[in-house]
């Protein structure tokens, strides 16, 4: 029987955090943090990362893990996630795949390969210079006249995986899109389970809403301040982050606060929306609606402890 793994996914706001937690103290389960922000330390208001008292004793990986200057990107989060399973599964224990990075969490469950071309350090450094010097969007619309699938896939605010489409490009003359597909059909290595949560989307948008106004009450401009003394940048990927870059504008006079927080509210839907594109073209995605379970999380975990025992990742004990 191949390794388990259990992936909870689904929009930002969606309530994945707390479900999570309950999943595995019930299946004797252990988190790894599937999120692009929470890995580091010094920004938690604005990518609402758990505090450690909401982890109830059940251990966290990929949280708090580096410093917002360095690097962190889907290749790193691989490697580090199937070192941590790996660890995960010696203790006998099950990881849960949390958070809503679809691409990460795609490159983890199909073993995606993205080691057979080697980087291009000038091309990458030219493509950075542009993107200084003509802005984002003109990079973006680079990307879209070779590699339209991907152009669509990206937001050309993601400057970092524009750039690596447009770099694999250079360096194959295939798209990484059509790559990324080949990769994608290949089934996955573990006996897993691939559970998607969310919500109706106005309720959805509500509570993206009500988390960013928390976010603010709790601090975030105070967090933002901080970070920026520290000599955190905005050119760092850490701090094109969404609520980062936003009350870094403020900060620097370009808008009000008022106007921050409306823009932070307003990409965040947006963010929402695209995931949930993501997901619904994932294949074997269980779908979890609270819609049609309800608010509370007992039918839901029901549900998912059902299709755990069916796929023989649990045991009827295990349960127990």
């Amino acid at each position: 029987m191949a390794n388990p793994l259990v992936i909870l996914t689904g929009p930002t706001a969606a309530g994945k955090t707390a479900l999570s937690v309950r999943l595995a103290k019930l299946i004797g389960g252990e988190i790894i943090s599937a999120d692009s922000m929470q890995v580091y330390r010094g920004m938690d208001i604005g990518s609402a990362k758990i505090r450690p008292e909401e982890m109830q004793g059940v251990p966290h990986y990929l949280i708090d893990e580096l410093e917002p200057d360095e690097p962190f990107h889907v290749v790193k989060f691989q490697e580090l996630a199937k070192k941590y399973m790996e660890k995960i599964w010696q203790k006998g224990k099950i990881p849960i795949l949390t958070g809503g990075t679809g691409f990460y969490i795609q490159a983890v469950l199909y073993d995606i390969d993205f080691t057979e071309n080697e980087e291009n350090t000038e091309y990458r450094k030219s493509l950075e210079e542009t993107a200084r010097r003509e802005g984002a969007e003109a990079l973006h619309r680079r990307l879209a006249a070779v590699d339209p699938k991907s152009a669509e896939q990206i937001h050309a605010n993601n400057r970092k995986r524009v750039i690596r489409a447009l770099e694999f490009y250079h360096l194959t003359g295939t798209p990484i899109s059509e790559h990324n597909e080949q990769e994608h059909q290949k089934s996955s290595p573990y006996n897993s389970a691939y559970f998607v949560l969310t919500d109706e989307r106005p309720v959805l948008y509500k509570r993206i809403d009500r988390r960013v106004d928390q976010m603010l009450e709790d601090g975030l401009v105070e967090e933002v301040l901080r970070l920026r003394e520290k000599g955190y940048t905005r050119d760092m990927v850490s701090m094109q982050g969404l609520g980062y870059k936003e009350i870094l504008d403020y900060l620097e006079g370009a808008y009000s606060l008022e106007e921050a927080v409306r823009i932070i509210k307003r990409d965040t839907r947006h963010f929402a929306k695209r995931q949930l594109t993501w997901f619904r073209r994932e294949r074997d995605v269980i779908w979890l609606s609270r819609e049609q379970y309800g608010a509370g999380d007992i039918a839901i975990l029901d549900r998912m402890l059902q299709i755990l025992q069916q796929r023989k990742i649990i045991s009827m004990r295990e349960e127990g």
